[in-house]
């Protein structure tokens, strides 16, 4: 397991994060960007968190995935429960806004499609912080595997 860095790049950065966004640039100027992540999210304007959360594929999605969102994902494509997520992440975006953005780990889909059910019936606020958790949440995981 690797370390949290004390510095990174803006392209090693947008690997762990999907993509070269404003969230992205902002975290290479700073040492520990991972650590700071957070704190960084918290200063960022509403239209640059939701380009962030927007480089992440939707949950669910069969192609164009990168190698780690495909392999976080899992194999596991139940037809019914991916046509519940795909329903369920165009509603989740309709209401709030942004994209769905949960921290999967290896869950199987179904577990995923619960937990979108509890979370489309958040306030757009909660919902957005938590996005934002979880997308540093999955950055963090990224850098530790690699």
């Amino acid at each position: 397991m690797r370390e949290l860095p004390r510095k990174l790049s803006v392209e090693e950065l947008g690997e762990l994060f999907e993509g070269r966004t404003r969230l992205v640039e902002r975290l290479a100027e700073f040492d520990d960007p991972l650590g700071r992540a957070e704190d960084v999210l918290v200063t960022l304007c509403h239209e640059d968190k939701v380009e962030a959360l927007a480089a992440h594929p939707v949950i669910g999605q069969q192609a164009g995935l990168s190698t780690r969102s495909a392999a976080e994902q899992g194999a596991d494509a139940d037809p019914e429960v991916l046509e519940e997520l795909a329903r369920l992440n165009a509603e989740y975006e309709q209401r709030f806004g942004f994209r769905f953005v949960v921290f999967v780990n290896g869950r199987p889909k179904a577990e995923v499609l619960e937990l979108l059910r509890k979370r489309i019936e958040r306030t757009r606020d909660e919902e957005l912080d938590t996005a934002c958790r979880e997308l540093v949440a999955i950055a963090r995981d990224r850098w530790t595997r690699t």
